[in-house]
This record gives structure tokens, sequence and C-alpha cells, in this order.
């Protein structure tokens, strides 16, 4: 079985393939957008931080950002460059090192900013320093994944900005806001227009302003002429403030796949493949989203139908239902399109299942298998 020229009978199951030719090709787009607009683009590291790419990656990109320490650290020691760092509130036994790696710290309230200010300016005095707003705007229909939901822990609301701003402006360099989900520029317009109008009195104090990540730019049909166009804007009205946006799934998109094996298959009213792989486990996103991956060989008007299941004990471990033109027999591999963001950072060893692992394709062609995952890698996390 070949897939994208990939050889899939020679690969372990199961595993990560991420093709370098498919992140530069996301990477180029996004410093095309740099170059032409004068936008900032960092990489989230939530979302993907596969960091045996990161020598493609930091060749187009300015730096990462972090939800905490151990994001930093892995951004500061193998990406270099800047390194933004936010948490809805910062650990003391953290907050030493963090300052020290970080280019730029965001507090998600002024209780954090005034605990830890002088602290963190102490330690690294270039440091910059942020706060984290939510304008009470989202277009983002799961809630899951929505910053900006009612009753939300993340950034401060308008009516609580107003209580101290004028106490700390000056300590201030920069706003963050988040409130976008693998989304596009038609969504992130309202969403910056609606933080502008409740937080723009304070805009023209600022050195920069970061519009968060769910950016998905390198999905097919984003319109990216629009979004220069809109950075554009910006800078015609705010000159002297650097825009910052932190997306992750958008380096990640479609850059490669989870290669699987079918261990069995079982009949209970309908047929069901037990994979080596498992969506509780592996693909986390399936049942939080929840969505359905797409699969190498399924046909809308397939002879052969069945649902995918993981080699877990969770009765739910359900990954979806496919159509094929073929029957399926046990030994075949499966490949879920579209598995490297959102995937490795999430994944568990629940019920001491081994981890995927990780193949890269370079762009010579070669096949790396980078990490193969055992039985320690499950022994040594517990105890």
């Amino acid at each position: 079985m070949y897939y994208n020229n990939i050889d899939i009978d020679s690969l372990p199951t199961p595993a990560y393939v991420m093709e370098e030719r498919l992140l530069r090709k996301n990477l180029e787009l996004l410093k095309y957008i740099a170059d032409e607009s004068g936008l900032n683009i960092l990489m989230a590291l939530k979302g993907f931080a596969l960091w045996k790419s990161f020598p493609i990656v930091k060749e187009y990109l300015i730096g990462t950002s972090a939800s905490g320490l151990h994001e930093a650290l892995l951004g500061y020691e193998e990406f270099g460059g800047a390194v933004h760092t936010y948490s809805p509130a910062f650990n003391l036994n953290e907050i030493e090192r963090i300052a020290e790696i970080s280019s730029d710290i965001i507090f998600n309230s002024f209780n954090q900013l005034e605990k830890h200010y002088e602290f963190v300016k102490t330690i690294n005095p270039d440091i910059s320093v942020g706060v984290r707003l939510n304008p009470q705007y989202s277009s983002t229909e799961v809630d899951l994944y929505n910053p900006c939901s009612p009753y939300s822990r993340l950034g401060m609301v308008q009516s609580e900005f107003l209580k101290q701003i004028d106490r700390h402006i000056d300590k201030i360099d920069g706003f963050h806001i988040h409130g976008l989900c693998e989304q596009g520029v038609e969504d992130l317009e309202p969403l910056f227009e609606a933080f502008e109008n409740q937080f723009g009195t304070y805009f023209p104090q600022l050195k920069w302003i970061n519009l968060g990540g769910g950016h998905l730019i390198t999905r097919e049909g984003y319109d990216v002429q629009r979004l220069i166009r809109f950075v554009k804007r910006f800078y015609e009205k705010y000159p002297n403030i650097k825009l910052y946006i932190e997306p992750s799934e958008a380096i990640g998109w479609e850059t490669g796949f989870l290669v699987s094996e079918v261990l069995d298959i079982v009949h209970n009213g309908i047929d069901i493949g037990v994979l080596n792989t498992s969506a509780e486990t592996h693909m986390p996103d399936t049942l939080a989203m929840p969505y359905c991956p797409n699969v190498v060989g399924d046909t809308p008007d397939g002879k052969f139908s069945y649902r995918f299941a993981g080699n877990s004990c969770l009765a739910g471990d359900i990954i979806g239902d496919y159509r094929f033109s073929e029957e399926l027999k046990v030994g075949d591999k499966i490949v879920f399109k579209d598995m490297i963001h959102y995937t490795m950072v999430k994944n568990t060893t629940f019920n001491g299942l081994p981890l995927p692992s990780i193949v890269i394709v370079k762009e010579s062609g070669e096949i790396e298998v980078v990490r193969a995952f055992g039985y320690l890698d499950y022994k040594n996390r517990l105890s």
C-alpha cells in the first residue's frame, strides 16, 4: 500500500508520520503573509511540538508561544527566538525560570500581575509584560474550545479590567486575546472589532498586541489576501504596535497521518474493526471535539462498511464509521489523515497502550523513525 508515494507497509504501527515537504509548504505560506503584511507569527507549542522538525520551522517563524514552563523550555532550547509565555496562573516554583527564558510574559489577571511583576522584572529586566483580555465575543461553536464562553477563567473581561487598569497601565507592554478555533479571517475581523471597541482606548500606550491562535491559515480556501489587508489596516491605524498571532494547527495542518493496523474484525450488528491505535489515547480530539477523522480508501458508495474502534477497554473508544470498496482483513493498514497537530501533544498511555512511534519523511524521501515507545515510557511516568 502506498500513500503520498510512501510505502505504508514499511512503517511501524501505530505511528505518527510527518512529511517535511508538506510542513515546508505551510511555512512558506505563513512567511509570505508575514513578509507582505508585517505580521509577526509565533508557533504555539500547545498544538504542534514535534521538535525534531524545528530546524525547518525556525527558517520561517520568529519564535514560539508557551502555556507554561515545559513548553517555554522546549521553545527556548530547541527553537530559540522569541518565547511568549502565558498561563492562567503561574506556579511559584516555576516563575523564576520562566522569567529567565521568556522574551514576553502574559498574566491572566491583575492579581497575577501584582504578585509577580516586580520579581520577573528583577530576574529579567528586558522581559516584556502583557495581560490577557476577554472580549466576551467568539464565533467558536464548541464550548470546550471557546475561551470567551460565559464564565471563562481565561482573560479579564472589560468590567474587571476597567476597575484597575489605570493603576497598572504603566507596567503593561501588550494585550493578548484568543477567541478562534480552526477559523478564518472572516471570524477574526468581528473578534478584533469587539476587542477594539472594549479595550481600544488603551491601544496607543502599547508596544504589541497578540491575537492568539486558532487561525487556520493553511486550510484550503482561507482568504490569505483578506488577512493581509486586515493586518495592513491595523498598522495604518496603530503604526507603533507590533501585531502577533500564534497559530499551531496551521503549522501542522495536513502535514502527516497516523498509520494503524487491523487487529481483529468482530460483528455485533455491524462489522467492527479493532485497531492497534485508539481514539482515547492517540487522537483524543476525535472524542472531545468530536469529529470523525478522514481515512484513506473511505468512499461513500463503498460496498463494505466498518466501525473502527480502539484497542482499549473504554466502551466509547470509537473512531468512526467508514466504507470501503474492498473487504478488510486482519493485518490491513489503516491511514488516518491529518493527525500531526493536537495528537502527540495530547496523547496518553491509558490502559498501558503503547504510544505511536514518531516518523519523519525527509524531503529527500528518506524515512526516519525518530522515536519508538515501549513499556518503560508507560512505567516511568506512573511512579
